[in-house]
This record gives C-alpha cells, structure tokens and sequence, in this order.
C-alpha cells in the first residue's frame, strides 16, 4: 500500500512526485510512467518543444531538488520581453517591454527543454526514494478506504491517487469528474528557428488578426517558436515548404529578429480550453493539464501545473503530518479552493488577451491595443505586471516563495 499513486510522470506530476517523496514526514511514492526519458545526449541540438519557467517555477524545481540537473548549457534565461501588436513596428515606442532590471531581478525566467525538465525531476523523484512503474493506467477501482490502481503490469494500492494524465485524463474519467471544453479554433505550430540578428535573451510576442507569434531566446543562439494561427491559416503553414514557411514567419514577425530559417521540423497541435468542474473527488486529485488546459500565448501552462503539484504536496504533507488521511476530501478541498481560483484568475485574462489582442475588432479591441503603450509608459502597472510574469503574485505553496 502506497500513500500516494501519481498517474503522468510529465514534468508536473514528476515534481509533485519529488515534493510528496522529499517530504519531512517521509511518503511512500509511486508515479505511473510507461516511458520515462532518457538523459539528452551531450551535444545534442536544442529540441523544439519547450517550456518557459517563472521564477516561482525556479524556487520549487530548487526545492524538488531538480534544479542542479537543469541549471546547464542547455539552460536560457530571458531578461526582456517585448510584447506589441500589428498595428505598430517592433522597434516602435510602442512595444511593451518588460525588463528584469527594473525589478531588480537577474532575468525573468528561463527557456527549458520539456523533456530536460521532465527527466531532471524524475531524477529527483527517484533520489528521494520514490518507485517509478513503467506501466500506463487501465482502471481506478475506488473504495472508502484506499483506491485499486489497475495497471497494464499488475495493481497498486494507494490511500491517494493524483491525476496527472493529462487533458484526455484517464483518472479524471476514473473518478466520475467531468470537464468543460471549448475549442479555441486555432493550432500552435512550434519549430526552431535561425535569425539574422540575436534574440538578445529576449522573448519576442506579436498579436495579428490572426493569431499569436512568439519567440523564445535558446540558449544556443536559435529560438524557438510558438505560432498560435487560426486554423485555416495554420493549414497553409504547415502544408508549405520550410522556405515558404520562413517567408510567412518573416512577414508575421515583421522582421523583428531579421530573416528566418526553420532548423528543425515543424510540429502542430490543436489549441483547446479545458476547465474541469472539480479538481477532487474522495481519495483522488487532479493537478496540471488533467484540471486545466489554458492558451499558451502567456506561456502559463506548466507554470500552473507546478503550482498545484507544489500545493497539493504542501496540503498533503501537512495532513498526513498531522495524523490526517491524505485520501480525506477535507484535505484535498482545500487544495481545490487553493488552486481553482488562481488558475480561473489566470486563465480569463490569458483569454481576454487572446479575444481582444490576436482577434478583436471594435472599440475595446482597440483600447487594448492601445493599452500596451499605455502600460509601457506606466513604470509602477509595468512592475505589476512583471511581478506577475514572473509568477510572485498571488498565494504561492511555500516551496515556491
């Protein structure tokens, strides 16, 4: 009998892993992993797929114990970010820029290879003594007192289960625990890319009437991009050669880096919401993308699931320490009151960003585009929304303070 059976061994269930296993009070941990990731061989390129971390994100993987294996090479920090709209030049006054040094801070956060973070904090996960099954789920059979974990290898027994599956999660299936969806009828298309000029350790995000650009400083020089485009403008894309990709980049970035050329493949996946109605049920817990799915045009995705992995081991190891069930959905409620509210808090100014910056028309489409300068020329709202970006707002677990 395990006290905690974690489903999804992705970089947030892994650091809940890590948090859960490393605790005062010494948890037994198991993670449900079919395919965990091998170490990224010395030298290799820089892969595509990558996660931005804020500062709140830096302190908990420090408190998994993961960051040694990340802090690298292979590690980017960012220190500006310029943020504008269509309607005006990159290089214009315009733009929104956001600098750590007016906050006193070394950088605003950092670019990450996804399977760099994940590996690391499997690592870490393992080091404090927690079991990894390489085995996928099949069924959760659910009981007042402990939940049967059927596996494609056997059963585990746990007194807790943590869905970290996530958006199709099989646990929240499992538990009876539902979700509202909505498409946002768009496909990020990510690559990495080459630029005439350096990216500076900045991030470079410009929002059409069409969609959202980013990019994101590599720490070898290349950028990674994130291109959020309606669905019919991601068709032809995609569907073009690289030079005819890196046309169409260069004229969405309006050159803001120079010309472009794709260094790697181009991957795409279909843009969705995703809200679930509850994040608990008794003896069962969702964190990260099996609770919420948001548009990744801020970059919060994996920031938000590392938050809840932080604070649901916080509420749990503070329970159990107390002599309290884990499992007991008094104490899995308050995680749930914890979290929901930051992440809805979030994930409607994400969207409100998306429906009036990358696609209104109208009047207060139009207030905020002019918004952008408006904050630009506000130092006080600017440190505001720095402080933000860099995720130090808000109620934050302790592990990430």
């Amino acid at each position: 009998m395990f006290d905690v059976v974690i489903v999804g061994g992705g970089p947030v269930g892994a650091c809940a892993g890590a948090l859960l296993a490393g605790a005062a009070r010494a948890l037994s941990v198991a993670l449900l992993e079919p395919r965990p990731p091998a170490p990224l061989p010395a030298g290799a390129p820089v892969e595509a797929r990558v996660v931005a971390l804020s500062r709140a994100s830096e302190r908990l993987l420090v408190s998994a114990g993961a960051w040694p294996q990340i802090a690298g090479p292979r590690l980017s920090p960012y220190e500006r970010m310029r943020i504008w709209h269509e309607s005006v030049a990159p290089a214009s006054d315009a733009v929104l820029v956001f600098d750590a040094a007016d906050v006193g801070e070394p950088n605003l956060g950092y670019i990450v290879e996804n399977r760099l973070l994940q590996w690391a904090l499997l690592e870490a996960f393992a080091k404090a003594g927690g079991h990894i099954e390489r085995a996928s789920l099949v069924s959760l059979e659910i009981t007042s007192g402990h939940v049967n974990v059927h596996t494609s290898t056997g059963m585990l027994s746990a007194r807790l289960v943590v869905g970290a599956d996530g958006a199709q999660s099989a646990v929240r299936q499992g538990a009876g625990l539902t979700a509202d969806t909505h498409p946002y009828r768009q496909t990020a298309i990510v690559a990495t890319v080459a630029s005439a000029r350096p990216h500076q350790r900045t991030a470079w995000q410009r929002f059409m009437k069409d969609g959202t650009l980013a990019f994101l400083p590599l720490a070898d020089g290349t950028s990674s991009i994130v291109w959020s485009a309606d669905d019919e403008v991601a068709a032809g894309l995609l569907a073009g050669s690289a030079q005819r990709f890196a046309a169409e980049l260069d004229r969405a970035s309006d050159l803001a880096l120079g010309k472009t050329r794709l260094v790697s493949e181009r991957t795409s996946f279909p843009l969705n919401a995703l809200a679930a109605q509850r994040y608990v049920a008794p003896r069962v817990a969702l964190i990260g993308d099996a609770a919420h799915v948001v548009h990744p045009l801020a970059g919060q995705g994996v920031n938000l699931g590392l938050l809840d992995a932080a604070a649901l081991a916080q509420q749990v190891a503070a329970a159990v320490s107390a002599g309290e069930d884990p499992g007991a959905l008094r104490v899995l409620r308050a995680y749930e009151r914890w979290r929901k509210s930051e992440v809805v808090l979030m994930s409607t100014a994400i969207d409100a960003f998306d429906r009036f910056l990358a696609h209104g028309a109208g009047p207060l489409a139009q207030l905020a585009q002019r918004g952008l300068s408006w904050v630009n020329r506000a130092p006080e709202l600017r440190r505001v929304f720095i402080r933000r970006a860099l995720g130090m707002s808000g109620e934050l677990p302790r592990s990430a303070r």
